[in-house]
């Protein structure tokens, strides 16, 4: 929705404030009055939607003051001086502060209009950039938490880069924990539609006539999501647990927006995981119709050392949050993690990663001891269902091993060879081998 853009006037005569607001509304703009800067300072902040008329002379804090303080927290806000005859100096001092430009009392009525128009143009100009690059920013952030440089998360995200700019509907699936939810939050974020809301219901969570509800109305309060999510991306969680009459309505919806839709849907399954799959659950025309883009997320047993890279980053950040040092894993303990089958994915490794910095500030505890069900032996052969050798294994543990020490030490050769008791020749070759470069560490 586009933002109102308003013009507030702050003035301490009534007469004044008031003709002048009159003025502008007749000429089609909104506005908004203030008796005093104090006042008005309780309601423009940064990013307000609009500019600003003062006078200079008030009681109080007066408009150089006044200034000063909004340009201190927005110096983009554009900001109009009200002037008597004899401050013509005091508004050209005011204009080197940061004011748009001055009235002179008795003003011209055709010029404020003007002057009210050309700030306003200017500011939407600078809120929209702003909101770009919060939306670039937030794509950015969203993307650089899909942790990996295995092919299949190298894929995964020029998937999500193309997929994210593209107009239809979109089907993710794949095993329970994989990071379905945080995709279909990355194809929103780095899309056209990203300023946009992203309204996420889980249809597993609901009964059927709840769920109409949820979804298509009459609701109490609010919108329903339908209508909350127009424009923006109506993500809907275990697509699979909707009824037939409500997966006809959503069918009758996406039919009734044409094309290019509206609203975009992205729907999640999690029936992979269960030895099903979507087109199963669905009737077939709104199956075609939701798969229309289709993203299918990679178990974390086949992403190699991934895991390595995924298990480091979290026991930091968890490290970080209980106020502790992180684990330092064996080469042992990486082979295990790299051979576990990891039946759920990323999210048990979180939850692995958490329990390891808990074990390590108790002093207590193994990752082997984590990663083992009740009964369970540690295995000891070197593969695991993908049939891994143990030499990727090592390599593995060896990257992840230098790629930390190098983190630690900001990219310091020396202090790294010191650590790793590495020649500098063999850490260069090391480094090269496995695409890790000292730039990247400063």
């Amino acid at each position: 929705m586009t933002q109102t853009m308003t013009v507030a006037i702050v003035d301490d005569e009534p007469d004044m404030r008031e003709s002048i607001s009159q003025w502008l509304t007749l000429s089609g703009f909104t506005t908004e009055v203030f008796a005093s800067a104090e006042e008005a300072l309780k309601v423009i902040g940064p990013d307000w939607p609009g500019a600003v008329i003062t006078d200079i002379r008030m009681p109080g804090m007066d408009g150089m003051a006044f200034l000063k303080r909004l340009m201190g927290q927005d110096s983009a806000l554009p900001v109009i001086m009200i002037t008597g005859h004899g401050d013509v100096p005091m508004a050209v001092e005011a204009m080197r502060l940061g004011a748009m430009d001055f009235m002179e009392k008795p003003f011209n009525p055709d010029r404020m209009t003007e002057l009210a128009k050309k700030a306003l143009q200017a500011r939407r100009i600078t809120l929209d950039n702003r909101a770009l690059r919060r939306d670039l920013s937030e794509g950015q952030q969203v993307m650089s938490k899909l942790v990996g440089t295995s092919p299949a998360m190298e894929r995964l995200r020029e998937d999500i880069l193309d997929l994210g700019q593209a107009d239809g509907h979109v089907l993710i699936d794949g095993e329970t924990g994989t990071g379905k939810t945080l995709v279909a939050h990355a194809l929103h974020a780095v899309g056209p539609r990203a300023s946009r809301k992203f309204v996420p219901i889980s249809c597993a969570a609901y009964n059927d006539e709840a769920l109409a509800t949820r979804l298509f109305g009459p609701v109490e309060d609010g919108l329903p999501a339908v209508e909350e999510a127009r424009g923006g991306t109506l993500c809907l969680e275990d697509i699979e647990a909707l009824s037939d009459p409500l997966q006809a309505r959503l069918l009758a919806f996406i039919a009734d927006q044409g094309s290019p839709a509206e609203t975009r849907i992205i729907a999640i399954s999690n029936a992979r995981g269960e030895g099903r799959r979507a087109e199963d659950s669905l009737r077939p025309d709104l199956f075609y119709r939701l798969s229309a883009l289709k993203i299918t997320l990679p178990p974390l047993r086949q992403r190699g050392e991934d895991i390595l890279a995924l298990f480091t980053r979290m026991t930091e950040q968890f490290a970080d949050e209980y106020g502790c040092e992180p684990p330092q894993i064996t080469a042992q303990e990486a082979a295990q993690l790299l051979q576990a089958p990891w039946p759920g994915n990323v999210r048990q490794l979180i939850n692995v990663a958490e329990r390891a910095v808990l074990q390590n500030r108790r002093g207590t505890g193994s990752i082997t001891s984590l990663l083992l069900g009740d009964g369970e032996e540690a295995q000891t052969d070197a593969t695991t269902t993908e049939g891994k050798p143990l030499k990727e294994y090592v390599e593995s543990f060896e990257r992840m091993l230098i790629d930390n020490t190098m983190r630690r030490h900001k990219g310091s050769i020396s202090a790294v060879m010191d650590e790793l008791c590495l020649p500098r020749r063999t850490l260069n070759e090391k480094m090269a081998k496995y695409g890790l470069s000292r730039g990247d560490y400063l």
